[in-house]
C-alpha cells in the first residue's frame, strides 16, 4: 500500500480485544475491525484460555492480527491491561468480544476528529443491540451532553468509542484490579476529572455493542456497578452519592426512544 506524505504522519491506533469463549461473536468483532479504512491499526487480541473454539477462529486469522496472546488472567480489566503494556501505538482503544464497529469508517472518524480538536482523548455515540439480532437496535447511547462533572451523576462517555493517547495510561496507570465491573468508570473519571485530559466528541454512531454484558446483569450488578461508582468518584475526588446516581434512571430509559444518527455508510438501522 502507498501512502500520501499525510497519511505517513497519521498516528498508529491499537485496538484491543479481550476475549474469553467468545467463539460465538468474535468473528464479526474482528472482520469489523478488518474492514477498517484506516491504514495505521495495530490489532490486539487478549484472551483468557478460551476452550469454545475461540482460539480456533484466532488462528484462522493470525496473519491479520498484530498480537494474539491466551494464558489465564484475572479479568477483563487484567486483559485490558495486559493489552496496553503491549501496544505500540500512539493511541489505543478497546473493543469487545461481542461489538462491532458501526461502518467501515468508524475509526477513521474518530481518529480525524481527534486530530482535528487536538485533544487526548475522543469518543462518540453507540447502539446497544439484541444480542441475537445485531440489526435491532434496544438503546442509543447518546454521548453529546457529556461533561467531567456528569461523571458525578453515573454517566460516561461509552468506553468501546473511547480513544486514548497512551501516553495517558503510561501516566496516569492502567485499570484499577479492585473493581468488579467499574474499573473502565473510574478510569474515565481518573483521565477527564482529576487529570483532565482534554477531550472531543464524535456526533456519530461508531460501535454497535450487544446487549447483556457483566454491567447489565440485573439487580444485584446494577447494585454493584452503582456502589463502585461512588467509590471510584470519592477515590479521584470527586463527590457523589447513590441518590444522585438515581437521578440518571429516567435519561437511561429515554435512550430507548432515540434514533440513532449514523454515519452514510454505516450498516446501523
Amino acid at each position: 500500500v502507498l501512502f500520501t506524505e499525510a497519511e505517513l504522519f497519521k498516528p498508529v491506533l491499537s485496538i484491543i480485544t479481550v476475549s474469553y469463549n467468545s467463539a460465538r461473536t468474535i468473528q464479526e468483532t474482528i472482520e469489523s475491525v478488518l474492514e477498517q479504512d484506516y491504514h495505521f491499526i495495530e490489532y490486539v487480541v487478549i484472551d483468557g484460555g478460551s476452550t469454545d473454539g475461540t482460539l480456533d477462529i484466532l488462528e484462522r486469522y493470525r496473519e491479520k492480527i498484530s498480537v494474539i496472546i491466551s494464558e489465564s488472567d484475572s479479568g477483563i480489566y487484567d486483559a485490558m491491561n495486559k493489552g496496553i503494556q503491549v501496544s505500540t501505538g500512539e493511541l489505543v482503544c478497546m473493543l469487545n468480544s461481542d461489538d462491532v464497529y458501526a461502518s467501515p469508517s468508524s475509526v477513521r472518524h474518530l481518529v480525524e476528529c481527534l486530530i482535528t480538536k487536538n485533544t487526548d482523548t475522543v469518543y462518540a455515540d453507540l447502539v446497544i443491540t439484541d444480542p441475537s439480532e445485531a440489526n435491532r437496535v434496544l438503546r442509543y447511547y447518546d454521548a453529546s451532553t457529556f461533561k467531567p462533572e456528569r461523571l458525578r451523576y453515573g454517566w460516561m462517555p461509552p468506553h468501546p468509542t473511547f480513544i486514548a493517547k497512551i501516553e495517558l495510561y503510561e501516566k496516569w496507570g492502567g485499570y484499577s484490579l479492585k473493581y468488579k465491573i467499574s474499573a473502565d468508570y473510574e478510569m474515565m473519571v481518573r483521565l477527564l476529572y482529576k487529570a483532565k485530559v482534554s477531550y472531543a466528541y464524535l456526533p456519530e454512531v461508531v460501535v454497535k455493542m450487544r446487549s447483556g454484558g457483566v454491567s447489565t446483569g440485573g439487580f444485584r450488578s446494577s447494585w454493584i456497578l452503582n456502589s463502585e461508582i461512588v467509590t471510584a468518584c470519592k477515590e479521584n475526588g470527586l463527590e457523589t452519592s447513590m441518590l444522585r446516581l438515581m437521578l440518571k434512571i429516567p435519561a437511561k430509559i429515554m435512550e430507548h426512544f432515540r434514533r440513532p444518527v449514523v454515519a452514510s455508510n454505516s450498516s446501523v438501522v
